[in-house]
């Protein structure tokens, strides 16, 4: 890491929120200059895209500048805003969500890998010793909220209206049987809330960043297989062709990177190529 400043913070209920910025180059984020300025969560975006910067990128003449965040909010403003050329920290679904409500003009390219939407626990070690009226703490961004719903629905939790899909709201939440009650936080919230809550649906990679192993710790945990929630990177419409974002794009989805994404995630996190 050559550099990190504080270039935005957000306030949350209390969490202050920032964005960091790592790597090297001097990237305008407007499509000039010959460095790649992505923004990106830590974990495991930021992690894998460490990896392509510093054992592959270099043989394909690419420069990367890393640019962390920690909310879901500020890599689409950034993005918008030109601070960046690209980020890589969402799925398709929360693309729509956030295109449908604020207008981004974005095209995701192919998806990279898929982190499991997982249910958390310091009160409980299985499914079945969720108390009645317990609290469950779920996202609260439209997308992750109804997948979270899906997760809960797929392992007997609660059951839902047919055909609701990913676009699930707790307004279609048809049976309860241990009458539990939600709370929904913003993502990055999650892990903390696991002290107040019986149970939290929390985003593989905020699992992962506070010590999580979806594969061991969770009590349920998404399947991988044909998973709509893949992330990917995403760019300016008109930026596809980018040479630099061609560049990122063969080396997201080389074997080696395959190979680093099984080798130290163990499962927690999977290749969706």
């Amino acid at each position: 890491m050559h550099r990190r400043s504080i270039v935005a913070v957000i306030a949350a209920a209390g969490l202050t929120l920032g964005l960091a910025a790592c790597g090297s180059g001097s990237s305008s984020g407007s499509g000039g200059g010959d460095t790649l300025k992505v923004g990106v969560s830590p974990v495991p975006h930021g992690e894998i895209l460490a990896y392509v910067r510093d054992n592959l990128a270099a043989k394909e003449g690419l420069k990367l500048d890393i640019v962390e965040f920690n909310d879901y909010i500020q890599p689409n403003v950034a993005l918008r805003e030109k601070q960046i050329d690209a980020n890589y920290f969402q799925h398709i679904p929360y693309l729509e969500e956030e295109t449908a409500a604020k207008g981004y003009k974005f095209t995701a390219l192919k998806p990279v890998r898929i982190e499991p939407l997982g249910l958390y626990s310091k009160k409980v070690t299985s499914l079945a010793e969720v108390p009645s009226g317990g609290v469950v703490a779920i996202p609260n961004d439209p997308s992750n909220s109804g997948r979270a719903l899906n997760l809960l629905a797929k392992n007997g939790l609660i059951t839902l209206k047919p055909g609701v899909g990913v676009k699930a709201t707790e307004k279609d939440i048809a049976t309860n049987p241990k009458n539990l009650k939600f709370s929904a936080l913003e993502a990055a919230q999650l892990p903390r809330s696991l002290e107040d809550t019986a149970a939290s649906v929390i985003n593989g990679n905020y699992a992962i960043e506070t010590g999580l192993s979806p594969a061991k710790d969770a009590l349920a945990l998404e399947d991988g297989k044909d998973n709509p929630y893949a992330n990917l990177v995403v760019v300016r419409t008109g930026d596809e062709n980018d040479p630099r974002v061609a560049k990122l794009e063969k080396l997201l989805h080389s074997p080696e990177v395959k190979k680093f994404i099984e080798d130290k995630y163990q499962g927690s996190v999977l290749a969706a190529f």
